[in-house]
């Protein structure tokens, strides 16, 4: 398919994404990846909610710059007042963006704001029956199909290569030795241990607590060392799990909610035999890093947001009338804990310093 938009003269792009969620903002990975292919040399700027300039940071390959969202009529984050939003759209209008694309959803509130902003070319998607800027940049919102898929199909739409479909999360060297650490305070072998993560952005989008506590006791049991990650908020989750798990015989569970960046988890999560967990932003992170998981749904799409690797991440439905999810967890983590792993490779610059490569 041949680019819809005039690639020499596309330099500088601003991708409007502003969802709060760490999924939310993994899955617009692959995305970035077939918008830098197809403009090597353009400036991209990410155009997200306060609290995420990470995002940018962790990806300085795909993002050259980050802007605050500063909040638009219809869009509960991020607002803070009419005067605010109107000055932010002029001084982006005085940048001259060459190309504003709207990832951030169907467009039935956001293409609006996204018009203010200016640029050249406008693109992104729009909910059939409502507004549409321009039908030739503009593709109907998918109803159906995964997150990452729904991204992709408009890049295609648009002529832009045809990129894996596979997440990323880059660990810096300093993050990795700092995980390492994390590990060895805690005695962690990597491969000897499995993560459970029963929080959630959201309490209707947890996994019932006599679940994880089910599932943990019965891992434990067959000599795995359980580890419970969350934020410190969500130490009321885990220190339940750990207390039924510390039983005589087991291994000794690692509670460490509210102990780890997000640096750390990653490599946490790396080194993992496992991952359970609710659907939430850990459950991607782990399909980033190619960590095997059980992914438990309560409250949301799961042909939506499940992993996409069957092989590697199993996803559950709890709300299947009359099904036993425990079982049905334990069936899968089972069956992920016998396949093989391959081993995983620090990052470059440290195996240079302890191997002299």
């Amino acid at each position: 398919m041949a680019c819809r938009l005039p690639i020499p003269a596309i330099a500088r792009i601003l991708v409007l994404r502003a969802l709060p969620g760490l999924g939310d903002l993994l899955c617009s990975v692959p995305a970035l990846r077939s918008l830098r292919q197809a403009y090597p040399r353009a400036s991209i700027t990410w155009l997200g909610l306060p609290g995420t300039e990470w995002f940018g940071q962790r990806f300085p390959e795909l993002i050259d710059d980050w802007l605050p969202f500063p909040g638009a009529p219809g869009i509960p984050e991020g607002w803070q007042s009419p005067q605010t939003t109107v000055e932010f759209c002029q001084q982006v209008q005085a940048q001259r963006y060459d190309l504003t694309l709207q990832i951030h959803g169907s467009g039935s509130y956001i293409n609006p704001f996204l018009m203010l902003l200016g640029g050249r070319y406008q693109a992104g998607f729009y909910l059939p029956g409502q507004y549409c800027p321009n039908p030739h940049y503009f593709l109907p919102y998918p109803q159906r199909g995964a997150e990452v898929d729904r991204l992709l199909d408009l890049m295609l739409f648009l002529g832009l290569p045809e990129v894996s479909q596979a997440l990323d999360f880059p660990i810096t060297e300093v993050e990795y030795r700092a995980g390492l650490r994390l590990l060895e305070a805690h005695s962690l072998v990597p491969g000897q241990y499995v993560c459970l993560h029963p929080g959630a952005s959201s309490e209707s989008r947890r996994w019932s607590m006599a679940g994880f506590i089910e599932v943990a006791r019965q891992l434990a049991s067959q000599g795995h060392r359980i580890v419970l990650t969350g934020t410190a908020a969500e130490r009321h989750l885990t220190t339940p799990i750990a207390a039924a798990v510390n039983q005589p015989g087991t291994p000794l569970p690692v509670n460490l909610a509210g102990r780890t960046c997000l640096g750390s988890l990653a490599v946490l999560l790396r080194h993992a035999a496992l991952l359970v967990c609710n659907d939430t932003g850990v459950s991607h992170l782990g399909a980033a890093l190619k960590t095997p998981s059980v992914v438990v749904f309560s409250d949301s799409d799961v042909q939506r947001w499940a992993p996409q690797d069957n092989n590697r991440h199993r996803p559950i439905d709890s709300r299947q009338i009359g099904a036993d999810t425990p079982a049905r967890v334990l069936i899968q983590a089972q069956d992920l804990l016998h396949v093989p792993r391959p081993p995983h490779s620090p990052p470059e610059s440290l195996v240079e310093a302890c191997y002299g490569r």
